[in-house]
């Protein structure tokens, strides 16, 4: 399914929606088109280039403190699909501080590893296993850019999330 970003009137990334539901919000004239595909969709007496980038024609306020769920997914797509004890490929995610020994289910507790990373660790803590980790899990900042690192990405959306998560996404795929 193709995707389209939101963006604030303020051109601020607001999320991430089905081409779909950016062609509503653009047919309901709630935002403006501001990139197209090649892609056109087509009714008995309209047809609409599929949207790629829209602009809400509304400013909306964002709450600041919202948080994105931690699991494999989004941990993938914050650690590179790296694993965060040697670099390897990743394949599962490891609690830093073991769920038995009462590491919470965090941010700042969960990265990727890759499977013998993982089983070497076992439920110990990384010193116990001589393992150091290669950076220092925390909650992403920005949650419309993992969102997109999640999944498929458009080179329209560059300007508005950064050429460092475009490129990030194309090496991890």
């Amino acid at each position: 399914m193709r995707r389209a970003l939101v963006l604030n009137a303020t051109y601020e990334p607001l999320g991430i929606v089905s081409a779909r539901r950016a062609l509503l919000l653009v047919l309901d004239t709630r935002a403006e088109l501001v990139h197209a595909t090649e892609r056109v969709f087509r009714a008995e007496r309209v047809s609409v280039p599929e949207p790629s980038v829209v602009r809400l024609v509304r400013y909306v306020k964002v709450p600041r403190d919202y948080r994105v769920a931690v699991n494999r997914r989004t941990v993938f797509a914050r650690d590179a699909s790296t694993c965060q004890y040697c670099g390897a490929s990743a394949e599962n995610l490891d609690h830093v501080i073991p769920r038995s020994k009462g590491g919470p289910h965090t941010w700042e507790n969960v990265v990727a590893a890759c499977r013998p990373c993982n089983t070497r660790k076992e439920d110990r803590l990384p010193h116990e296993a001589g393992m150091v980790l290669r950076s220092t899990p925390i909650a992403p900042r920005h949650r419309v850019q993992l969102l997109a690192l999640c999944g498929s990405t458009s080179d329209d959306w560059i300007d508005y999330l950064g050429s460092d998560v475009i490129s990030r996404r194309k090496k991890s795929a």
